[in-house]
């Protein structure tokens, strides 16, 4: 099955157009870069740790060129093209992170920094990245995870419940970390690892936020969304939610991102791989210095 096929039976959570047009806006406002800035620097960190040299690698996705210059004359990375739709800035290769335009085998190294939590079918897309790498190809990438901007979330509840007798989608549901670690495995990276990096942000008032993530292209783009502005009692109502609940005493409002690092290796025989069971040479209990006890009988016998 293509991709594309895979992509058409898959349900459709965000609108993919709209997405593409909410970082041209944010492009044309000035991107807000902190958060990208901060996990370009993370994986530029990540990379340093492995001692190799990926030749050919492909930033999917990332919104700006953040990533592109935190590994700009890093010792591990060589040719680095940037792969992106054109609403992303100017990249090497036009392409939607849905449908990859790599021949299989052909990278060993693929980044993507908070782009791919808005991918309708991230287990394809996952599946595609793992055919372009070589084998021992690394893919690392981050995400905003099940966690982000929770308090904006219930925040936005409890306003519309109140002015308008519902509740509709506002924010996007990340995924979970247990996830996404599930996710790497299905794909068929070999030893997948994640790990969550929570970031708390304090605001002045609600308003500033709402303007960084309209400058983030974050702003709502959920396929289901109520297709009418924004009632202003709504918005007033939510950011008097939200200061009542996740204010600080002096006045300043948290806001929560979870940023979740994926890496995975493209299988090759030089990795290391598991034990097979029942091949271990010394018990547990030698390891530990410990006496084994035997377990009671199993059934239902009680003493």
């Amino acid at each position: 099955m293509t991709p594309t096929a895979a992509s058409e039976r898959t349900h459709l959570v965000f609108d993919r157009a709209l997405v593409r047009r909410r970082l041209a806006r944010a492009a044309w406002l000035g991107a807000e870069p902190f958060l990208l800035e901060r996990a370009a620097e993370d994986m530029a960190d990540r990379l340093a740790a492995v001692k190799r040299r990926f030749e050919t690698a492909v930033d999917l996705g990332t919104p700006t060129d953040a990533v592109a210059r935190a590994l700009a004359g890093h010792a591990a990375v060589g040719h680095l093209m940037r792969a992106a739709p054109l609403a992303a800035g100017a990249p090497d290769v036009v392409a939607d992170e849905e449908a990859l335009p790599f021949a299989p085998g052909t990278l060993d190294l693929v980044v993507s920094a908070l782009s791919l939590q808005m991918a309708n079918d991230l287990p394809g897309v996952l599946a595609q990245v793992r055919r372009t790498l070589r084998p021992d190809g690394l893919f690392l990438a981050a995400l905003l995870g099940g966690s982000s901007l929770t308090e904006l979330r219930q925040a936005f509840a409890i306003a519309e419940s109140e002015t308008t007798g519902g509740i509709s989608p506002r924010v996007a549901p990340f995924a979970d970390v247990r996830d996404l670690g599930a996710l790497l495995q299905r794909a068929g990276f070999a030893l997948p690892v994640t790990d969550v990096d929570r970031v708390v942000v304090r605001y002045s008032s609600p308003f500033t936020l709402f303007s960084d993530l309209r400058r983030m292209g974050a702003a709502n783009a959920l396929a289901e969304r109520r297709r009418v502005p924004l009632r202003r009692a709504t918005l007033l109502r939510a950011a008097e939610v939200y200061a009542e609940r996740f204010a600080d005493p002096d006045g300043k409002v948290r806001a929560t991102f979870e940023i979740v690092f994926l890496s995975g290796w493209a299988p090759h025989e030089s990795q290391q791989k598991p034990l097979r069971p029942g091949s271990a040479r010394m018990r547990l209990a030698e390891a530990l210095g410990a006496k084994e006890v035997p377990l009671p009988p199993s059934g239902d016998e009680r003493d």
